[in-house]
């Protein structure tokens, strides 16, 4: 290995100019990229494909429509709906919605649509039409008319509110646009949305509410771009952090320099490999400059340590980037490798994030443990610069000498106590973390996000809610007619709706049910499924495969559970009735399949997420574990390494859940993050550490000289990265302040493990140590 190290050296610092000059042309190149990049959302890149639920989605989807739907709520600021100006903002806002680019239009509900029609029971049997009749005048008669219309339908609750003060446009999207044949670009259809909906019809008299992906990924998208000015500050505060430690402009300017250009690499990577960056990744490349400058550190510390024992300038660098090379190395393919097991995530959008971080770190490999020793190279060090950071050292002896006691037994074994009691209390309360959103709403925007509000309004008004998961039930050709059939999914339709978080059910049964109490003068004792055969066709022959609850041959039918929200405790407690309720109650000829509406794809998204976690964690360690045993060659260099990054994951655990943050699509990557960045700190002391301890110095006085190389770096490296994730607590989006609490607990706890806990194990595992070798 030190042959290798050794002719890699004097190959790199042999043609210096030579690799700038390459440096700084890719540069270039990966910075004309990145201004191609553009943002890439997409519906399909929330779902898990291959999960069982998912195959029922694709499957079935289309027919009977998804979880890709926009719905938009038109209420009356004073009153009700039945008004002139009303019903004119209704008509042309269901115009405008109609001809969206990208609105499958045979789905769009509202008063207004020809789908949408009432009916009733009259001395001659049945009659209807349309809710609002095609000469409708907007009239004080006519709009009288329509109310008796809506009352005699069953569109209360689902278009217009309990208690008339708003009416609903629905609408699903496609995946492709129509016109072009490309995917569909949910920026475009939010932004038609605000200024062709919203805008347009908002008035002093009448407020606008919009929900649904597009609306959402165009809310991420703004604060998302909103989170460029955390960056900013976050260089800033970096900056100024990096100059406090180096006490050089030049030092600064060259540790950010090769820091920005590895996130320009990375942003410029990603168009040339079929990659956009998706609103959700959007964090990833300011996550990879914090590593960047952190790793940055180390080499700047490791420089001025050869300087100061008298090395001249080119002698140092190469020094640095011999020293640090693979430890470095091994670092940042934990970071990486942490990153990879993302991969593990059967969802699109957070392998895509995977490769993201994972191209940015492996970017730092080349910006920072070759580009930066080599500008280091030139760069002079005055002896008033000496002289000022060996004053600043000497005052930092007293604080590295109370740290270094660590290694001695009696502090080693009280530091090991509060370990284990903080690893049992992890264990404990880690233990309680839910799968899932633990907030009604979008979790992933703040409460008082104008989609959240908008949300609340919509759940409020109406009955059905906005929130569906639908089962499907699938039999054979014309079960709709069978009563056995029949019974069978009413049955389990009246079996839901007694689950608590279920708001309402609607199935054909029910309404087959409705409609044959219709053919008999509305009375109550006939709102059944009728035996006989006849009279069962004659109470569904009258419904349109448009009403959603049955395909065209009457094989499928989906049983429509609107639940109260979206919590993780909700979907999971629903999800197993209907699971409980299938395999006591098999059916010949019968199979109830899960699932499609948006809580259909949450319950596939939380299993998912909670079939993943153990196995990303695995791995994560299996591949800390290969690394460092294969660097230091040493059972007890592991434990020392991984004791410590174990005790955080558990308390990253326990703090999501006394903070109340479910394990889920943008939570569980951080786990695997902090595990992968937070071994850094452990492999730098370590590295030095035991190249004391091979030169026979005592283990204390080992753990000192470390202290006092690296551990300045070390603690300065936490610091900084967890100061640049901090900003994003203050994101106005949810889950990006979840993540910035997170991973700054866990970046700044896992310093403090390798600080204090690492050296404590290595006094106990490694007694033979304490004293100098005879």
């Amino acid at each position: 290995m030190k042959t290798v190290i050794s002719g890699l050296e004097n190959i790199v610092f042999g043609h210096r100019r030579l690799f700038i000059a390459i440096f700084l042309i890719l540069t270039i190149f990966m910075g004309w990229s990145a201004t191609r990049l553009r943002i890439d959302a997409g519906f399909g890149k929330l779902l898990p494909l291959h999960h069982e639920y998912m195959k029922t989605f694709v499957e079935h989807g289309k027919e009977f429509g998804g979880a890709n739907q926009i719905l938009i709520a038109l209420k009356a600021k004073d009153g009700d709906i039945f008004t002139p100006e009303f019903f004119a903002t209704l008509k042309a806002a269901t115009d405008e919605v109609f001809f969206i680019p990208g609105v499958d239009r045979s789905k769009v509900r509202s008063l207004f649509t020809p789908n949408v029609r009432f009916t009733e029971v009259t001395e001659e049997g049945f009659a209807g039409g349309n809710v609002v009749p095609a000469d409708f005048q907007n009239t004080p008669e006519g709009l009288q008319q329509v109310r008796k219309n809506i009352l005699k339908s069953s569109v209360m609750g689902q278009l217009v509110a309990m208690d008339f003060s708003a009416a609903i446009i629905s609408a699903q999207l496609l995946d492709i646009h129509p016109e072009t044949g490309e995917r569909l670009d949910y920026l475009d259809v939010a932004n038609r949305l605000e200024k062709d909906v919203r805008s347009k019809f908002e008035t002093d008299n009448i407020s606008v509410h919009i929900i649904g992906f597009a609306k959402f990924i165009g809310d991420m998208t703004d604060g998302a771009r909103r989170v460029v000015l955390f960056f900013g500050i976050a260089f800033l505060v970096t900056a100024l952090l990096v100059y406090w430690y180096s006490q050089s402009l030049v030092l600064t300017a060259i540790s950010l320099t090769c820091s920005l250009i590895a996130v320009i690499w990375q942003l410029g990577l990603l168009p040339l490999l079929g990659y956009g960056m998706d609103p959700m990744s959007i964090l990833v490349p300011f996550l990879v400059f914090a590593i960047g400058v952190s790793h940055g550190v180390q080499m700047l510390g490791a420089t001025r340590s050869e300087v100061f024992g008298g090395a001249d300038n080119m002698s140092a660098a190469r020094g640095s980037f011999r020293r640090l090379l693979v430890p470095g190395c091994i670092a940042l393919a934990s970071d990486t490798l942490g990153f990879l097991t993302i991969l593990l995530i059967d969802i699109k959008m957070i392998q895509e994030m995977a490769i993201t971080a994972s191209i940015g770190v492996a970017m730092i490999i080349l910006t920072n443990l070759l580009l930066l020793p080599l500008l280091l190279s030139w760069v002079s060090y005055s002896e008033a610069y000496k002289q000022k950071t060996r004053k600043r050292a000497r005052n930092m002896e007293g604080v590295w000498r109370f740290l270094a006691k660590i290694a001695e037994p009696k502090p080693a074994a009280l530091v090991l106590l509060v370990s284990i009691g903080l690893i049992v209390f992890g264990a404990w309360k880690g233990g309680d973390i839910k799968i899932g959103d633990l907030e009604r709403g979008i979790p992933e925007l703040r409460a008082d996000s104008r989609y959240n509000r908008d949300s609340d309004l919509i759940t409020s008004h109406f009955y059905i809610g906005v929130d569906i998961l639908s089962v499907i039930a699938e039999s054979v050709p014309e079960a709709c007619i069978d009563y056995d059939l029949m019974t069978e999914i009413d049955r389990f339709a009246w079996h839901m709706n007694n689950v608590p978080g279920v708001l309402t059910v609607v199935s054909l049964p029910r309404v087959a049910k409705a409609v044959n109490a219709g053919w008999n003068e509305g009375y109550p004792k006939f709102q059944v499924l009728p035996r006989n055969q006849l009279l069962l066709v004659q109470s569904v022959k009258g419904l349109k495969t448009s009403s959603g609850l049955f395909n065209p041959d009457c094989s499928v039918m989906p049983v429509q559970i609107y639940t109260t929200d979206h919590k993780a405790e909700t979907i999971a407690r629903i999800v197993s009735e209907v699971k409980n309720y299938s395999n006591l109650h098999p059916m010949e000829n019968l199979k109830f399949r899960l699932a499609t509406g948006n809580v259909g794809v949450m319950a596939a998204t939380n299993e998912e997420v909670s079939a993943a976690q153990f196995p990303i964690l695995m791995y994560v360690f299996a591949a800390i574990i290969l690394l460092c045993y294969a660097t230091f060659r040493s059972v007890k260099a592991l434990i020392c390494i991984l004791v410590p990054l174990g005790m955080v994951s558990l308390l990253g655990y326990a703090l999501m859940t006394m903070l109340n943050i479910g394990l889920k699509v943008s939570t569980l990557p951080v786990v695997a993050l902090g595990v992968g960045v937070g071994v850094d700190y452990g492999i730098y002391i370590y590295s030095r550490f035991k190249s004391l301890l091979d030169e026979g110095l005592p283990l204390q006085e080992a753990y000192l000289r470390t202290l006092e190389i690296t551990g300045n770096g070390v603690i300065f490296t936490g610091i900084t990265l967890a100061m640049g994730v901090a900003t994003w607590i203050f994101s106005p989006l949810k889950f990006q302040a979840d993540m910035g609490i997170l991973l700054t607990f866990m970046l700044l706890v896992n310093m403090i493990g390798a600080i204090l806990l690492l050296p404590a194990l290595a006094t106990w595992l490694m007694p033979s140590k304490r004293t100098a070798n005879k």
